[in-house]
């Protein structure tokens, strides 16, 4: 089973995004999604942003994710 977490693009560089998850900041590769930009919400598993998704789901999920302890 594979479990992607959802969070915002806050920076861009090439091909490489720093992704906030609720306050928590990672690197990730764009190589899958060089479309996005900042501002998008992004679903990442295993270091690469794997799908973009609306801003609503992406908050929805975010609140989830911090009302079960995850984020």
């Amino acid at each position: 089973m594979c479990i992607a977490i959802a969070g915002r693009i806050i920076e861009v560089k090439e091909d490489m995004a720093v992704v906030d998850h609720s306050g928590l900041t990672r690197e990730v590769s764009l190589r899958l999604l060089p479309q996005a930009v900042v501002g998008d919400y992004v679903l990442v598993h295993a270091g690469f942003a794997i799908e973009l998704i609306s801003a609503e789901d992406g908050e929805e999920i975010m609140a989830l994710n911090r009302e079960m302890g995850w984020q």
